[in-house]
């Protein structure tokens, strides 16, 4: 699911012929170059300029203006004549939340909502792509003084407690920590060596859970724990996140038990998120 942004290909000769990428592969690259465009709105500001498209992506502006039209006639953008920014569009939303009916995110709502009613902190539910955790849903908490992460947003599985559970939990723990990019230091709590961080899951593994002390934003504190499958691979997360001052240590041990009957839960009800696990057949699995 790692977002493809293309870069232009300067033309080459064969045969005395002058051919670019495109006439090599013009159906196939246009709809990944399209899909990378859509894609780019996952972060970042509601709508952008052609040319901060074209710099994102990597396109010239001329590609990309042919492409955001088709987009726009689609109405999966959408194009502001006065300001001239391109923003997402109408028939993304019927798109979104039938994956989300589909995913099964919309049935575990509810247990989210109430995992945060009994915290009082806000609640995530992520899985991890790559070497980051896309955020599926996040419920935030009550209180004036809280810590949300949007869904859509991507976090760094590193310095995540969700991201440190999904790499724990899965088939291959240190694969999965060489294939981790460079590990930034963000805070002065962030985990920026390999060995640490392999410690970390191994200890993440035998108690089951995880915790982000500090380590991607100052003052905050999460804990996270695993949706596992039958065979005990990770295909999601979910995490109560808040500020330092009320994560404490005894306070984080008492959500634990309410924490992991919520994975429980969810774990019944995402199923068509398996795909996003790792495809293994039964002897495979641990047993």
């Amino acid at each position: 699911m790692s977002l493809v942004l293309w870069n232009e290909r300067t033309p080459t000769t064969v045969k005395g012929t002058m051919v670019t990428e495109g006439a090599r592969r013009t159906g196939s690259q246009a709809v990944e170059r399209a899909l990378g465009l859509l894609r780019s709105f996952e972060v970042g500001p509601p709508t952008r300029s052609l040319s901060e498209l074209a710099q994102l992506t990597g396109l010239t502006p001329a590609t990309a203006h042919r492409l955001l039209r088709a987009l726009c006639c689609a109405e999966l953008l959408a194009h502001d004549p006065l300001t001239e920014r391109y923003g997402l569009g109408v028939a993304l939303v019927p798109l979104g939340s039938r994956a989300a009916d589909a995913l099964g995110i919309s049935a575990v709502r509810p247990l989210l909502e109430s995992l945060a009613a009994t915290s009082g902190e806000s609640v995530n539910l992520g899985v991890r792509d790559g070497g980051e955790v896309l955020v599926l849903l996040c419920v935030p908490s009550a209180q004036s003084l809280r810590f949300d992460q949007g869904a859509g947003k991507r976090v760094p599985a590193y310095a995540s407690a969700m991201g440190k559970v999904l790499l724990a939990f899965d088939p291959d723990p240190n694969e999965a920590v060489r294939a981790v990019p460079k590990l930034t230091k963000l805070t002065g709590s962030t985990i920026t060596s390999r060995s640490v961080l392999s410690r970390v899951l191994e200890e993440t593994r035998d108690q089951g859970w995880a915790i982000n002390d500090e380590e991607r934003e100052p003052s905050v504190r999460t804990v996270a724990v695993p949706v596992r499958t039958a065979g005990g691979w990770a295909v999601a997360a979910v995490a109560v996140q808040g500020p330092s001052s009320r994560m404490t240590d005894d306070q984080i041990r008492e959500l634990l038990p309410s924490l992991q009957a919520t994975a429980t839960g969810v774990s019944t009800r995402l199923s068509a998120l398996r795909s996003w696990g790792p495809d293994r057949t039964a002897a495979d699995q641990p047993g």
